[in-house]
């Protein structure tokens, strides 16, 4: 189909139908619907989720089916120390909902189809200089009116980051754009909270909630993933390294 070729379409056919599921699944986790229609809606948003990434494991390629079980294992390893261990966030039942582990996962594969799409590396340079502005001026804003010390110090790291891995750049900013919407609607339907001092413990990092640079973390999740896979594979990802460097 011609509109699956337009950079609106595959924009909708990776990031619209991950903003479709995330919106809808942390709705039904949502506060405002535990209290008002159904207190246990929990397991229908689980189910949901991991039937999306069973069916989104069931589609990929070979790589991507192993990337997708690292993501998954690191998320589920990662949750339990930052949340549970670290304080860092809590979620709204005191728990880990078991549709975050593969939550992330599913994150990590979308953006990841989004950033390899023809039209989005067509445009690729004009993504990445409006990400860029976003994440500057929205980063300012929550540092001045929210005291958001720690998202500010937390996206400063991520540009640090991001000047050693160019090739990388789309989709790394595309990732934090796409978490800082996530936290904006998970935070705002209350599925989870975070301390207003980074890890409840730091008094000098005031935080918001969410943090805006909070992507930074999930970064870790996304190289580990990358690492694991090309510890694994280094034939084949020196042959993909090569690819790329063509294509950009």
């Amino acid at each position: 189909m011609y509109f699956s070729k337009t950079f609106l379409g595959q924009t909708l056919q990776t990031l619209g139908w991950l903003f479709f599921i995330l919106i809808l699944g942390l709705f039904i986790d949502s506060k405002p619907v535990a209290e008002n229609f159904y207190k246990n809606a929990q397991w229908i948003n689980n189910t949901g989720v991991i039937l999306v990434f069973v069916f989104l494991y069931l589609k990929a390629n070979k790589r991507t089916k192993e990337q997708l079980i690292y993501a998954l294992l690191i998320a589920i390893i990662g949750e339990y120390v930052f949340s549970i261990v670290l304080g860092m966030y809590a979620y709204r039942l005191g728990n880990i909902p078991h549709y975050i582990p593969p939550g992330h996962a599913i994150v990590f594969v979308l953006v990841y189809y989004f950033s390899r799409k023809s039209k989005i590396k067509k445009n690729r340079k004009t993504i990445e200089l409006v990400c860029s502005i976003l994440i500057i001026l929205f980063s300012l804003y929550f540092l001045l009116f929210k005291k958001d010390v720690f998202g500010f110090l937390c996206t400063i790291l991520v540009f640090f980051f991001l000047r050693k891995h160019p090739n990388e750049r789309l989709f790394y900013l595309t990732m934090y754009c796409v978490i800082a919407i996530i936290e904006f609607i998970g935070t705002g339907l209350e599925c989870w909270k975070w301390p207003e001092i980074a890890f409840n413990k730091f008094n000098f990092l005031p935080s918001a909630n969410p943090p805006l640079g909070i992507s930074l973390f999930y970064f870790g999740l996304d190289r580990g993933t990358m690492s694991i896979y090309k510890r694994r594979h280094k034939k084949a990802w020196s042959r993909l390294k090569r690819i790329r460097v063509m294509e950009s």
